[in-house]
């Protein structure tokens, strides 16, 4: 079974940038795509972002293109959201997550974090 804790979060002013970092620990990532979702209070939770295991491919949900990269460090069991440009509906519990296979975008990932908060004051 896998752990993963994400760090980072916190709270911005509209515009302004934060870097989320999730590590693992109990298996080795670098097999296993890997993602961020987030969940705004009353909504659903959401893919915003993932990566392939090597890191070659990455998918982007439409409202965060050009403004967040997500990407991973395997040698150090880690995966880092970078949000620019943060806009106050970017506002939500940010959780990472793993799972086997290949596909990206999809909701079906095995593992999940706690989820750290994010929050974009206007």
């Amino acid at each position: 079974q896998v752990q993963l804790v994400e760090s980072g979060g916190g709270l911005v002013q509209a515009g302004g940038s934060l870097g989320l970092s999730c590590a693992a620990s109990g298996r080795t990532l670098s097999r296993y795509v890997m993602g961020w979702f987030r969940q705004a209070p009353g909504k659903e939770r959401e893919l915003v972002a993932g990566i392939s295991a090597s890191g070659r491919s990455t998918y982007y949900r439409d409202s965060v293109k050009g403004r967040f990269t997500i990407s991973r460090d395997n040698a150090k069991n880690t995966v880092f959201l970078q949000m620019n440009s943060l806009k106050p509906e970017d506002t939500a519990v940010y959780y990472c997550a793993v799972r086997a296979g290949t596909a990206i975008q999809t909701p079906l990932y095995d593992n999940w974090g706690q989820g750290t908060q994010v929050t974009v004051s206007s």
